[in-house]
């Protein structure tokens, strides 16, 4: 599978990915973006899940793990950064498969982000692992 252009912020958004993630944080430092990884793996229900994420994406210390809170981190111009943001999720279809409802929500807003971003000119992707 090829990797798209990552500095290419109006094809920005969520990214089924099939391999590795050494080659998109490769581009990830090649386009400036900040690069993060989070694996779902045995990841239970919401609350692991949004653990998970603000670990994994390192999101600031008043993140209030919930939905409305992730949603507000994702649209924060200082955790961004000034060059945009590379994600990927790792083991994401087995929790999809098992927590269809939390699922379809976190892909909803990881959407909405991109399309924030996309509005300012900055890429936001989300890999899909």
């Amino acid at each position: 599978m090829k990797l798209p252009d990552l500095t290419v912020a109006t094809e920005a958004g969520l990214h089924e990915w099939n391999g590795a993630p050494d080659p998109i944080r490769a581009a990830a430092a090649a386009a400036k973006l900040k690069y993060a990884a989070v694996d779902l793996h045995g990841v239970g229900g919401k609350s692991e899940l949004l653990s998970a994420l603000g670990k994994g994406l390192k999101l600031p210390e008043h993140f209030g793990d919930n939905w409305d809170a992730l949603a507000d981190c994702l649209e924060d111009s200082d955790w961004l950064g000034g060059h945009g943001m590379a994600i990927v999720l790792r083991h994401a279809d087995q929790y999809g498969k098992s927590y269809r409802t939390d699922w379809e929500t976190l892909s909803e807003i990881l959407g909405e982000a991109a399309e924030y971003w996309q509005e300012r000119h900055k890429p936001f992707w989300v890999f899909v692992a």
